[in-house]
């Protein structure tokens, strides 16, 4: 059974207490994801498509200007901003269990309750998101040096097949590792507190570490299911996107509201 605990933090507006939920807690937060993503499919999958048509213009565009060794560190960082990018699919949960009217409408244009200190903490994420690029081309600097980048389909030779790529993927993997994971832990929860609560960015991201503390497990799980469907969705080039991007979005609403809430995934 799910067990709550007290948490203290700064801010009197910041939920008093975080659940401790079973480690299998995810696959019924993407149980409830996927009924609310059908449940409104022309609201869920003509935002997933959005994303999907932005991400390939992106992609595009990095080919059309020869920066295309941006496309990696981007679809790795897309993971570190998507919590703000999946706002609007929140507002459609909350608009479902609350029985009120959903329309895209309604997942593009989201009132939130804090909106400052939800931009702050947006800007705060682009901010981590520009770092995360630049240290990806430090990291590629340190092992092939000011070599012009060889290309994309060149690339994949050299990355997984050369001594130094390897290297590269390992020592990258590790730094955007421990970036990722910080970034995951202040704005799981942030996000969606501060969508629906007149709180400050600070008390917002303190409340999602305690509940990331609480929760390891869990959550360990939900970044692993999150990696793995966002993989699924860019290595379909961005095909995918359309489905596991709302799924994502509908399901962490729900993860939101079963840990800080205290609400059982997919009820009202």
């Amino acid at each position: 059974m799910a067990k709550a605990k007290a948490v203290r933090v700064r801010g009197g507006a910041v939920p008093p207490e975080i659940r401790v939920v079973q480690p299998d807690a995810p696959w019924a937060w993407l149980g409830a994801g996927w009924r609310d993503l059908w449940a409104v499919p022309q609201v869920s999958l003509a935002y997933g498509l959005l994303f999907a048509a932005v991400s390939g213009i992106l992609t595009w565009s990095l080919f059309r200007l020869d920066l295309q060794y941006l496309l990696m560190p981007l679809a790795a960082g897309f993971m570190l901003v998507g919590p703000m990018l999946a706002v609007g699919l929140y507002e459609t949960s909350r608009r479902l269990a609350a029985g009120e009217t959903v329309g895209l409408g309604h997942a593009l244009l989201v009132k939130t309750r804090a909106p400052a200190q939800l931009a702050f903490l947006g800007a705060l994420l682009m901010m981590m998101l520009l770092a995360w690029i630049r240290i990806a081309q430090l990291v590629y600097a340190l092992f092939f040096g000011l070599s012009d980048f060889p290309g994309f389909g060149d690339s994949v030779q050299l990355v997984f097949f050369t001594p130094e790529g390897l290297g590269m993927l390992a020592a990258g993997s590790a730094v955007g590792g421990v970036i990722a994971a910080g970034v995951f832990a202040v704005s799981a929860f942030a996000v969606p507190l501060l969508m629906v609560r007149d709180m400050d960015a600070v008390s917002a991201m303190i409340a999602s570490v305690a509940a990331m503390r609480a929760n390891p497990w869990p959550m360990l799980v939900w970044a692993w299911l999150i990696v793995v469907l966002t993989g699924v969705g860019i290595v379909t080039l961005y095909v995918g996107l359309i489905i596991t991007f709302p799924l994502l979005g509908h399901a962490s609403w729900h993860a939101y509201r079963h840990v800080i809430e205290g609400v059982e995934p997919g009820d009202a």
